[in-house]
């Protein structure tokens, strides 16, 4: 990798650690030219899906737009920088996990509220007064009252499924999974 400060061709590698829980590689590097150090972080670079707008217009996705639209919505509430990178990476996620080669629009602005509930109460009302282009303040009312009406994060981390995942732990051995009515 070219050196930032003297643009000398060649660095090397003089430590290599896992960051982001594991999504990215932190490498420090140092120029055998000027001696200055510096890191970089890689990232696995994998396609996602192109949007279908309202229009019916493909789009190609893109990251930037997608925080930003998190970012108004947080504008001036108390959610931390780290809060907004796990969203946009729930939401990434679930567009990988998709496994489509196209997304509608209002599948993405679900999934982002899905988030921004969790993150924000007054921001998933503002990213819904714009997203579901709400024309009055009975929208808004309605909104409020579906939102109170829904388990809290806390409450939904603490349910247990109702279908066992896959890989989920099997019985102890010489235990019967008992057979219910």
């Amino acid at each position: 990798m070219q050196c930032p400060f003297c643009k000398a061709p060649d660095t090397r590698v003089v430590d290599s650690r896992l960051a982001e829980d594991g999504t990215q590689v932190r490498r420090r590097r140092e120029c055998e030219t000027c001696n200055n150090r510096f890191t970089t972080f890689e990232r696995a670079q994998l396609s996602m899906p192109n949007v279908i707008k309202r229009s019916g217009d493909p789009e190609p996705f893109r990251e930037d737009k997608l925080r930003q639209g998190i970012e108004h919505a947080i504008y001036k509430r108390p959610v931390t920088p780290e809060a907004v990178d796990h969203a946009v990476d729930a939401v990434m996620r679930k567009l990988r996990a998709s496994s489509e080669r196209e997304v509608p629009s209002r599948q993405v602005g679900e999934w982002v509220m899905e988030e921004l509930r969790d993150l924000d109460h007054v921001a998933y009302v503002r990213f819904a007064s714009i997203y579901r282009s709400f024309e009055d303040v009975n929208a808004f009312r309605e909104e409020i009252e579906r939102l109170q009406a829904l388990p809290s994060a806390e409450e939904r981390r603490s349910q247990l499924p109702l279908i066992e995942e896959t890989g989920a732990r099997s019985p102890e051995p010489g235990r019967k999974r008992s057979a219910r009515p």
